[in-house]
């Protein structure tokens, strides 16, 4: 599934980036790359997102956004710790 279509406060696991190669780059320096976990904060009706990634909030746009792929992580929250039953 791409990152877009991710829900509010639950967490995914990047399994890839597929975006212009210079966009890619500064994913990469922001720590978003393949394995890494990411929280969905926020969504707007723009499209856009508000993500955690390793203890940093970003704002991805649409554009990039609907270029990562991600699955999801059972049992977590949002700051991906797991979730008592």
């Amino acid at each position: 599934m791409r990152l877009i279509e991710g829900e509010i406060g639950k967490t995914y696991l990047v399994t890839g980036v597929h975006v212009e190669e210079r966009i890619t780059r500064r994913m990469e320096a922001l720590g978003v790359n393949e394995q890494t976990t990411v929280a969905v904060l926020n969504k707007k009706g723009s499209g856009s997102l508000i993500i955690k990634v390793r203890g940093t909030r970003l704002a991805l746009g649409k554009r990039i956004a609907e270029g990562i792929d991600v699955e999801e992580i059972s049992g977590t929250g949002a700051c991906g710790k797991a979730v008592q039953s």
